[in-house]
């Protein structure tokens, strides 16, 4: 495929210069072509002589469309008039929209109007779009369209740029996707034509970050290809890329140092019960730790019967993994410490950081570690297991049971109900991750770490969002293969699609992109708690189910009924 990169580029910039964030349909008409991306016949009239003059040169019959830079709902301001079949109703059309218009926003700036192919009858309505989703980036849509797309809500998501396989997996990947093979004596629609358009507005969204929403509905599919009737686009500032991305083998070399250390320092140590700091102690004394253990607190010579330092500086040799026991006032000092030791990895403990809005304290510990190569497990965390490596670094309760399963938890509470689960069912655990605030350590790269460790065979994850959604994808992706993961996805909300300014925006609600892309990944969802616990229990020692050769055994008809069910809808048999 090629495109006229520049032709957008002088689109875009254009309309940056005046200030404007919509663009006018002949600006979305030239990107379009620029594109490839099929659209009818069309021009602008500025006067009701010129779109009689430019529907007679089209072709009747004709539709008619206000352009306005700030109005973006054509239909609701009465701004389209459709099936017009001589020049007596275009011109009269063209004043009907133009005095609509101005009663539906009397500041709207008013460019003319647009005359357009008029497309015949026999087309289905779908909507091909794009939106600039806050987790995952640019994402492409597909679905049923027309002007009752957000009523349907039959839509899918992938991210972009899509590959054409990807395309045509979106194809069957919405409700009504037997429409499209043509029903009730139709036409199957023309699939490589619109897998192609796809593909086209999710590369478009790819090569140009500043569009945000591209909205094309309806596009009408036929057997003999598509064209895309009405464009819209938004374009804005693109988002900053504030997350330092680290290599594969950076991860796996910070993580093995987390997940294996020979050599941990508690900071903040205490010889007093109930300090957060004593328990860090005891769990790693009574867990069983083979590696060295030094207590770190400027007041005590002793703590637990082990020498304690003064700071971490004065610890001797190399010291893998740094587990803060303090208030969060003094972290910076104390990180500070560990980076100019040499310190790779630093387990936050403390609470009192960005989720009590201290954020400004939490970009300085993130700076400081940053500057010194540190990677950050928290903060506000419980703290972690690596049972094969017998470490408690935590100030719960210790945990022993060795396993195939790696559990991981943004949330402390969630944290507290999974090793209560584990304990009750004496699940088998390889790892328990507290991921807290997520200042730098997340889901990513635990996913890379686990798919990597030979103790591990499947991966449970708690998350309330994701940082870096492209990220874990690509973590996912290369994890799936070998292992499962089960992924639970706390608010299942459609806030993101709250201040859409098109109708691919208003459906693409933050649950409806998580639960495409995460499928799209590999990553199994479970959708509560105790399915996903149960699911990483089954998991490591069930066969997937593969072809039509599942067995139900009940005791009851209506138990049964039910098992069916459940099956059918998994795809199995």
């Amino acid at each position: 495929m090629t495109y006229d990169n520049d032709a957008v580029r002088a689109v875009l910039d254009a309309a940056r210069a005046e200030g404007r964030t919509a663009l006018t349909a002949p600006e979305g008409k030239r990107i379009t072509d620029a594109y490839g991306i099929p659209t009818p016949a069309e021009g602008l009239a500025e006067s009701a002589d010129e779109a009689v003059a430019l529907a007679d040169r089209i072709g009747f019959p004709v539709v008619l469309k206000i352009v306005s830079p700030d109005i973006l709902h054509k239909t609701d301001a009465g701004g389209v008039r459709v099936g017009l079949t001589s020049c007596a109703e275009v011109r009269s059309a063209f004043t009907a929209i133009v005095d609509n218009a101005r009663g539906y926003d009397a500041k709207a700036r008013i460019l003319g109007v647009q005359v357009q192919q008029m497309i015949p009858d026999g087309g289905q309505e779908v909507i091909v779009g794009a939106v600039t989703d806050p987790t995952f980036g640019k994402v492409v849509a597909f679905g049923l369209g027309g002007v009752l797309v957000e009523v349907l809500k039959d839509i899918t998501f992938r991210l972009a740029p899509a590959t054409e396989d990807e395309a045509l997996s979106m194809l069957d990947g919405i409700r009504a996707a037997e429409v499209l093979r043509g029903v009730r004596g139709g036409e199957p629609v023309d699939r490589a034509a619109l897998a192609d358009l796809i593909v086209r507005v999710s590369r478009l969204v790819a090569d140009f970050p500043e569009i945000t929403e591209v909205d094309l509905n309806p596009v009408f599919a036929t057997a003999s290809g598509v064209l895309a009737a009405d464009v819209r686009l938004l374009i804005g500032d693109p988002a900053p890329r504030t997350r330092r991305r680290y290599s594969r083998e950076e991860i796996l070399g910070s993580m093995r140092r987390l997940m294996q250390p020979r050599s941990v320092a508690v900071v903040g140590a205490s010889n007093e019960q109930g300090k957060i700091g004593n328990s860090v102690m005891r769990n790693l004394i009574d867990g069983g730790f083979p590696g060295e253990i030094h207590p770190v607190n400027p007041k005590a010579d002793d703590i637990l019967g082990r020498k304690a330092y003064k700071t971490v500086g004065d610890v001797p040799g190399e010291v893998d993994v740094a587990v803060f026991a303090i208030p969060a006032k003094f972290v910076p000092a104390a990180l500070e410490e560990v980076g100019r030791k040499g310190i790779p990895n630093a387990v936050l403990i403390p609470s009192g950081f960005a989720e009590t809005g201290e954020h400004e304290l939490q970009a300085r510990i993130v700076a400081i570690a940053e500057e010194h190569g540190v990677r950050l497990l928290g903060p506000n965390i419980y703290g972690y297991y690596s049972t094969w490596q017998d470490l408690c670094a935590t100030f719960c309760t210790p945990y022993d049971v060795k396993g195939p399963v790696a559990l991981t938890s943004q949330s402390g509470g969630i944290g507290m109900a999974i090793l209560g689960f584990a304990r009750t069912t004496k699940t088998g655990v390889s790892a328990i991750v507290g991921l807290g605030n997520k200042s730098d350590l997340d889901e990513d790269d635990l996913l890379t770490w686990f798919g990597e460790d030979d103790h591990t065979q499947c991966i449970a994850m708690h998350l309330e969002d994701l940082k870096d959604g492209r990220a874990f994808v690509e973590a996912a992706r290369a994890t799936v293969p070998r292992k499962p993961v089960v992924v639970l996805k706390a608010g299942r909300t459609a806030a993101g699609a709250k201040a859409a300014g098109s109708h691919t925006g208003a459906l693409a609600g933050d649950d409806a992109v998580y639960d495409d892309i995460l499928r799209q990944a590999g990553v199994i969802r479970a959708p509560g708690l105790n399915e996903m616990l149960e699911y990483a229990r089954a998991l490591p020692v069930l066969p997937a189910p593969q072809g039509d050769n599942v067995v139900i055994i009940t005791g009851a008809g209506g138990s049964g009924c039910c098992c069916r069910t459940r099956s059918s809808t998994t795809g199995c048999r």
